[in-house]
């Protein structure tokens, strides 16, 4: 199994604690958020992990390393300067993820999601992991109809940044900077995207409130 984890991202959110940290690296517990998903990766049957580099890139490929201590192959996706977004982002590192399904996780979130042993059907193109939106989000992004992901008004739930892609979702793309979200909306109204509810721990790490919160509980 392959897996992306987006790490590029300035952590504009969380500064100043990311001024000299990738928010890749920040901890909970004693333990930084991409190490702990490295973990859970590991444990859901990964055998390699791509990286996409960023701000403060070099910190991770020191920490990280080529994943022997967490019994994967870590490959990096550099774009440094250059910040891709997140569609730009995977699209980029494409070459890298092979030609079957691939799991992309977000950095800067704190969960207890387990991946799931999960086979897309033929004629989906994605599966979302989506959580209730916590209350510091104002609006959700989803809603779930059958196992389908659904755009509605008000929605009730948030993409977790946990997802199961198709290298097909991203067809037709140029290279460069674009985000993802305009794909998903555009491929769940076309009815090829899949979803399902977890309803755990997860949390959004992406302020220094947030995370004082994770390191108080």
């Amino acid at each position: 199994m392959i897996a992306m984890i987006l790490a590029a991202g300035r952590g504009e959110r969380l500064r100043p604690v990311t001024d000299e940290t990738p928010k890749a690296l920040v901890e909970v517990n004693g333990e930084s958020l991409l190490e702990r998903h490295l973990r859970s990766l590991a444990e859901a049957g990964a055998d390699t992990v791509v990286i996409n580099l960023g701000w403060l890139g070099e910190q991770i490929v020191e920490r990280v390393g080529s994943g022997a201590q967490f019994g994967l192959q870590v490959v990096y996706s550099p774009e440094y300067d250059d910040v891709l977004e997140t569609g730009g982002g995977i699209h980029r590192a494409l070459p890298l993820l092979g030609p079957g399904p691939f799991w992309v996780v977000n950095a800067d979130t704190y969960t207890e999601i387990r991946l799931p042993k999960l086979k897309l059907d033929d004629n989906k193109l994605g599966h979302l992991i989506l959580v209730p939106t916590p209350g510091h989000k104002k609006n959700g992004d989803f809603e779930l109809a059958e196992g389908l992901v659904r755009n509605v008004e008000n929605p009730a739930l948030t993409f977790s940044g946990i997802a199961l892609y198709r290298p097909e979702l991203f067809a037709g793309q140029e290279p460069g900077r674009f985000p993802l979200a305009p794909i998903l909306r555009e491929a769940a109204d076309c009815d090829q995207l899949s979803g399902s509810l977890f309803e755990g721990v997860w949390e959004d790490a992406g302020t220094p409130e947030r995370l004082a919160a994770l390191n108080q509980e």
